[in-house]
């Protein structure tokens, strides 16, 4: 500290006010400070903190999509147990490239939590250095993110219960509609799912065919448009693995319109156990996604508290098996006849 107030030309006392927003600071003074704070890649010890009692008693957690129902939910599980630890929560939205590039670069110089959890969000080696300056407790949830105790599912496995049921059924012309994330390209989470994909029909000894994979962005209206590449082929698939319930929502929106009975004519399996899945019948690989929230808030707490909690925890994943899936139709011919609406 006493570097940063050298630097930015005030006294320590000054300096260690500013850094802790102290109202009665001049902006201008606060800003000359924070930015010799930044200069310095200067953080507070967090062990002499809390000797002085500077324990913040607030956990941040980084996400980078708020309004999708993963998200939210394993938010709701990790709050709940922060909460219930009298810890408070702050959140840290980091939706693009250039909000991930800003948080990360202020983060070492604004420590304002005591632990730190990130959700669902890969973070490559200069993004480990910034997080290295907090002096916190890192915990991943819904990944599993290098040097860090993570809580997440084993998406290769997920991936297998879906395919490996179609193969069961009797399909052997199977789909697969894989997604991406386009502002984050390199999470394990589709390669995963894919993965399984060619290993499920590799044991079965079905042959691969390219032509049956399509890949698109996260989202029901690709899943829609995925399956429309699908169903335009010589010889369509007779099922479609979908990495997510809500690419395959998208899927049978398509199928229906098409005329096509789910699981008559097609079967359609997805990956999540979506709320709306149940509602739309959807054969589906679940994932108990609060419950990882709230044992990645235990984690923390055992962190916190002095405690190892070893390199992290593997949820598992249960097939649940509904309306959406069925053995192929025996048919001499494909695609299926579109069915005529009934007359009124």
């Amino acid at each position: 500290m006493a570097d940063v107030a050298r630097r930015a030309g005030v006294s320590m006392a000054t300096a260690s006010r500013a850094l802790a927003n102290h109202p009665h600071v001049a902006t201008a003074t606060r800003a000359r400070v924070l930015a010799a704070a930044e200069e310095l890649a200067y953080v507070v010890s967090p062990e002499a903190s809390r000797l002085a009692g500077g324990a913040t008693d607030r956990v941040g957690v980084v996400v980078p999509h708020i309004s999708r129902w993963f998200f939210a939910a394993m938010l709701d599980g990790l709050e709940a147990v922060l909460r219930d630890a009298d810890l408070d929560v702050l959140l840290y939205h980091v939706g693009d490239a250039a909000d991930r590039h800003d948080f990360f670069r202020r983060l070492p110089a604004r420590r304002k939590v005591d632990a730190l959890v990130v959700i669902g969000l890969p973070v490559d080696e200069p993004e480990r250095e910034r997080l290295a300056l907090m002096g916190v407790h890192i915990v991943a949830a819904g990944g599993q993110i290098e040097n860090y105790p993570y809580v997440c599912i084993d998406d290769a496995a997920a991936g297998r219960q879906a395919v490996d049921h179609l193969v069961f059924l009797g399909h052997r012309r199977i789909g697969m509609i894989a997604t991406l994330d386009p502002e984050q390209p390199d999470w394990p989470v589709a390669p995963g799912r894919t993965r399984a994909y060619a290993e499920a029909l590799t044991e079965a000894g079905i042959p691969a065919d390219p032509a049956l994979t399509v890949t698109v962005p996260w989202g029901g209206v690709s899943g829609a448009d995925a399956m429309s590449r699908l169903l335009s082929l010589r010889t369509p698939p007779t099922a479609v693995y979908a990495h997510s319930d809500e690419v395959a929502f998208g899927a049978v929106r398509t199928l229906r319109r098409a005329g096509l009975r789910i699981p008559e004519d097609i079967s359609v399996v997805g990956i999540d156990d979506h709320p709306h899945a149940e509602l739309a019948d959807l054969t589906t690989v679940a994932q108990p996604v609060r419950r990882q929230g709230e044992l990645a808030g235990r984690m923390v707490l055992r962190l916190l508290g002095g405690e190892a909690d070893g390199d992290g925890i593997t949820v598992p994943t249960r097939l649940v098996v509904r309306g959406s899936t069925a053995p192929p139709a025996r048919r001499s011919t494909w695609p299926p006849a579109r069915r005529r609406p009934a007359a009124r």
